[in-house]
């Protein structure tokens, strides 16, 4: 990488108000979160928490979408649709295929657009985050493609992945918590990308995923699911030319980074929007509570 290239550029989407309180979304500054008061029909707003991970701070929606009145997968799909989050036929077949439910604790409103606690310091992001970098990653997860998830959770973006790539391909996760690994494999043996899991070409991994994957590199799609204080340079070693990884950056201020390596090996890294995640850290760090 020292005699590589790298370009910066920045391309501003509005980011999403995730999770919002009222029935509409508003544009409104950073870290905003709306409420309305008890005793008054208005709106006042309030410095969002720091929640965690794969949020999209802000992006303006005509109105806001009650998770919750979403009770099957296919029209949490439709939602994510109707707002422009998914924007492609593929991308809306592969996660109508791959049941959301089946990747979150029991018991939890699996279709509802919000991140979700998976245990050990660890969440799922939420569907539009899931739905955004699978957009973002759509032209690199062809059939027959190599794609690494770093931070595969309980491998639902994973199986997304495997799907997309087809038997042909590989779909690789990373994941450095061994308790998620196994209830990840159990969660893909319950799944529509079960036969993948068995054939091989889908793969649930311990390790540290800072370090990437070597043995089915390189990787036309690599996805992130926590932040790094940097990108980390094994990954860029191990994507493609040609290749893309997405990544979310950062420490408090966190951006979605577009990493994009060009045939003649430089790289090409461009902001997509602002989102909070998990640090992507050791598993010790992780257990300690970061």
């Amino acid at each position: 990488m020292s005699s590589s290239v790298v370009a910066y550029t920045f391309r501003h989407i509005p980011p999403l108000i995730h999770r919002s309180l009222p029935s509409l979304f508003c544009r409104h500054p950073p870290c905003t979160v709306l409420f309305k008061s008890s005793s008054s029909s208005s709106y006042c707003g309030l410095l969002n928490p720091c929640y965690f991970t794969g949020n999209s701070l802000f992006r303006r929606m005509e109105r806001f979408w009650a998770g919750g009145s979403v009770n099957k997968n296919k029209g949490m799909v439709e939602h994510l649709q109707r707002y422009g989050i998914i924007q492609s036929k593929k991308v809306a077949e592969v996660m109508e295929a791959v049941d959301r439910a089946l990747f979150v604790p029991d018991g939890s409103p699996a279709y509802e657009d919000s991140p979700m606690q998976i245990g050990f310091n660890a969440t799922i992001s939420a569907p539009h985050m899931h739905a955004t970098c699978l957009q973002l990653l759509e032209k690199n997860l062809q059939p027959g493609m190599h794609a690494l998830d770093v931070g595969s959770g309980t491998g639902y973006l994973t199986a997304c992945f495997a799907l997309m790539v087809g038997p042909q391909g590989r779909a690789i996760g990373v994941e450095h918590i061994p308790e998620l690994v196994a209830m990840a494999i159990k969660n893909v043996e319950k799944s529509t990308a079960a036969q993948l899991l068995k054939d091989g070409s889908l793969a649930l991994n311990v390790g540290d995923g800072r370090e990437g994957w070597p043995e089915f590199a390189p990787y036309d799609a690599i996805h992130v699911g926590a932040a790094a204080p940097e990108i980390p340079k094994p990954l860029i070693e191990q994507l493609k030319p040609g290749g893309r990884l997405v990544i979310p950056v950062g420490n408090i201020f966190q951006e979605l980074k577009v990493v994009d390596k060009n045939e003649d090996g430089s790289v090409t890294v461009r902001t997509e929007t602002s989102v909070r995640y998990v640090p992507l850290t050791s598993r010790e760090a992780q257990l300690r509570g970061y």
